[in-house]
C-alpha cells in the first residue's frame, strides 16, 4: 500500500512538473493590439509579438458587444502580426482579443479592445486612412495578384485586338484584289464586241469590192 501510495506521488509530481514546463514554454500574450481600416463589413487588427519569443500563428476571439454572435479565428505556420476581420455587421460594437500560437500551446489572451464598424454612409471618410501601415504588411497580397490577373487578361485582349486588325487589313487586301479581277474579266467582254463589229464591216468591205472585180473581168 506504502508502495502504492509513493508510486502515485510520483505519477502527480511527474505529470505537474510537465504542465508546469509546458506553460512556462508557451508565448507571452500579443501587445500593442490596435484596429486599423474600419469599413462597414470589415476592419483589420494588428499587433506586435514580444521580443524573443517563439511564435507559430495566431488566434483571435470576436464577438458583438451585445452578445449575439461570436468567433473564433485561428491560424498556424505564419509569422503574420495582422488579420482582416470579414463579414461585419455595419455601426456595429465588437470586442477583441489575441493570443499567440507557440510551440507549446496558446498564450493567454490579450485585452479585450473594443471597435465600432462604420456606417455606409461613412466609406468614403475611410479611403482618407493611411495604407502604408506597416502593421498591415502583407495583407494586400490578394488584391496585388488580382491587379495582375487584371494585367494579363488585357495584354490579351490587346493582343487579339491587333490579330483582329491585322486580319481586317489583309481581308480589304484580298477583297481589292479579287474587285479588280473581276473589273478586269468584266472588260474583256465589251472589247470584244466591238471587234467583230469592225471585223464585220472590212469584211463587207472586202467582199464588196472581191464581187465587183469578178464583175469586171466577166465582161472582158
Amino acid at each position: 500500500m506504502i508502495h502504492l501510495v509513493t508510486f502515485m506521488s510520483l505519477v502527480l509530481s511527474l505529470f505537474g512538473c510537465h504542465i508546469c514546463s509546458a506553460g512556462a514554454n508557451r508565448p507571452a500574450a500579443p501587445v500593442n493590439i490596435s484596429v486599423t481600416h474600419l469599413r462597414p463589413d470589415s476592419a483589420t487588427v494588428s499587433w506586435n509579438i514580444p521580443e524573443g519569443e517563439t511564435v507559430i500563428g495566431f488566434a483571435i476571439s470576436q464577438q458583438r458587444q451585445d452578445g449575439l454572435m461570436q468567433r473564433f479565428i485561428r491560424e498556424v505556420n505564419t509569422t503574420s502580426q495582422a488579420c482582416i476581420l470579414w463579414d461585419l455587421d455595419e455601426n456595429m460594437d465588437y470586442i477583441i482579443q489575441v493570443q499567440s500560437v507557440g510551440l507549446y500551446g496558446e498564450s493567454l489572451a490579450s485585452k479585450k479592445i473594443h471597435f465600432r464598424t462604420l456606417k455606409k454612409s461613412e466609406r468614403f471618410q475611410s479611403s482618407m486612412m493611411d495604407q502604408d501601415d506597416p502593421a498591415v504588411e502583407g495583407l494586400d497580397t490578394s488584391r496585388r495578384l488580382q491587379t495582375g490577373e487584371i494585367l494579363i487578361i488585357m495584354t490579351v485582349l490587346l493582343m487579339w485586338a491587333a490579330v483582329i486588325v491585322l486580319f481586317c487589313k489583309q481581308y480589304d487586301i484580298i477583297k481589292d484584289n479579287d474587285s479588280n479581277s473581276h473589273s478586269k474579266e468584266k472588260s474583256k467582254p465589251l472589247s470584244g464586241q466591238s471587234t467583230p463589229d469592225y471585223h464585220h464591216g472590212g469584211l463587207l468591205g472586202s467582199k464588196f469590192q472581191r464581187t465587183s472585180s469578178s464583175i469586171s473581168i466577166i465582161k472582158v
